[in-house]
């Protein structure tokens, strides 16, 4: 008599826990932050109009496999206070598919963090959901108080921001190389608990002050039960259309757009955000709880364009700081159009055509072979050198999207939500070692995993062109 064995459930997708998750935060964020809500039907509006005025633009999204994901591209930013803390993250996001990318050290610009970005590798996972994750670390030792610094090292030892759950399911999913239906929707609900607001300082409300005192965002990160997500960011297709109509609906934003200024070809990052929300908050003590106030919650939209080579971000930096060093940024009025003016003029020496860039190796891009391409391969030999495949019009390429952060930029919208008045000139600077090793892995580097994308390409459209194995003359 045969026995009959019951069949494994299948896993789910790691792009598909991602998205439930993102889901999930999406509508957690927008019951706690109401202004969110109004943004994302903003930022709606402005690329439904953009896609309507620009059908090369639809077109060239739609080319690249991107248009589906604009719609429900988000990243997040948390801030975590001990390496253990960061270790768990790690683990947590790797059900989701997310691994840890770049390493930013905001310190050199006077927030007391270092941080990486959690965020899928792969081109399809990207194209399903590139949901982010601006991960950051207190840098404890920046404190300069000792007192203050043992004591806040004491509270976040007694802090748990994971629940036993969630620990048991990501243990699963370690164990097992993945999750059922049933375990990734109850991974998603356990999960988010990590990043929910809450109300309760687990300080004395002097205990807070002097956090505070010391910097805002320490004071953040000690006092509370867990790293509630501080901002969730939407993608707008035309930052400058969404800024210009923040007040429309009620939401004032901050005068300077950080990163490059408005081109015709988008370069990297730009974001721009509105205040701090003030929330309400309970401090903890012997005779009852004691009411308070605390800002770190905020709005922000980004615009991304295309990833820059090493010598397109050595350009970069240069013009940035060239413009930062020269003319104050601003909060407001005159200063805040001073900087975009001349943001605009120095910008002018880095090209504005996606041809530009690509022959003068400044940007990554996609190829693909044309159907043009294909269709004269079946009947003659093509040359073997890429720009004359270009010029034939049998190869072409799109601009590979920057799916990463900027420092300088990351620490502009924390001290604008920040306050002007925690600028900090701290003596000690990057720590990516000591950073490594509470996260327990390597950080990818984004250059190469830009550059790897382009290569690949590139093979697979010579492929398509049966030029596989001929020598070919290097892009640009």
């Amino acid at each position: 008599m045969s026995r009959s064995f019951p069949m494994p459930q299948a896993f789910v997708s790691r792009d598909r826990i991602r998205s439930l998750f993102t889901e999930a935060m999406s509508q957690m964020y927008r019951a706690e932050v109401p202004q969110y809500g109004t943004l994302i039907e903003l930022v709606a509006d402005v690329n439904a109009g953009c896609l309507e005025k620009d059908p090369d633009l639809r077109d060239r999204l739609a080319r690249a496999g991107e248009l589906e994901r604009i719609d429900v591209e988000r990243h997040g930013a948390i801030r975590l206070g001990t390496a253990d803390e960061l270790f768990t993250i790690r683990r947590l996001f790797a059900v989701m598919g997310m691994q840890p990318v770049g390493y930013y050290d905001l310190s050199v610009a006077g927030v007391p963090v270092h941080s990486t970005s959690f965020r899928p590798i792969d081109e399809a996972a990207l194209n399903v959901n590139p949901f982010r994750v601006f991960t950051s670390l207190l840098r404890l030792e920046l404190i300069e108080d000792e007192g203050l610094r043992g004591e806040a090292e004491a509270i976040l030892a007694k802090r748990r921001i994971y629940t036993p759950r969630a620990v048991t399911l990501i243990e699963r999913h370690e164990q097992n190389g993945g999750l059922t239906k049933a375990e990734a929707m109850e991974f998603v609900a356990e999960a988010l608990e990590t990043f929910r607001w809450h109300g309760e300082a687990t300080v004395s409300a002097d205990t807070y002050k002097r956090l505070h005192d010391a910097h805002r965002l320490i004071a953040d990160v000690v006092s509370f039960k867990g790293p509630h997500i501080n901002h969730l960011t939407p993608r707008t297709l035309d930052i400058d259309a969404v800024q210009a109509r923040m007040p429309e609906r009620g939401i004032t934003p901050k005068a300077v757009i950080e990163g490059p200024p408005r081109r015709h070809c988008d370069i990297l990052l730009r974001q721009t955000s509105f205040k701090a929300l003030e929330e309400m908050i309970a401090f903890s003590g012997d005779d009852g709880a004691m009411q308070g106030t605390h800002a770190a919650r905020f709005g922000e939209i980004e615009q991304r364009g295309v990833a820059l080579t090493a010598k397109g971000r050595t350009l970069y930096d240069q013009l940035l700081a060239s413009v930062r060093g020269e003319v104050q940024v601003g909060d407001g009025g005159a200063k805040a159009g001073a900087y975009d003016d001349e943001l605009a003029a120095r910008f002018k020496a880095l090209p504005d055509s996606w041809d530009e860039l690509r022959r003068e190796n400044l940007a990554f891009f996609r190829y693909s072979a044309t159907p043009a391409g294909i269709a004269a391969a079946a009947g003659s030999t093509l040359p073997g050198d890429p720009e004359a495949l270009i010029a034939s019009g049998y190869l072409t390429f799109t601009p590979i999207v920057y799916e990463d952060f900027l420092p300088v930029s990351a620490a502009g919208i924390f001290q604008s939500n920040l306050g002007t008045d925690q600028q900090q000139n701290y003596a000690t600077r990057s720590n990516r070692d000591a950073f490594e090793a509470a996260l327990g892995a390597t950080v990818q580097d984004e250059l190469a995993l830009y550059a790897e994308r382009q290569a690949a390409s590139l093979d697979s459209a010579l492929e398509a062109l049966g030029l596989v194995g001929l020598p070919l003359k290097t892009v640009a």
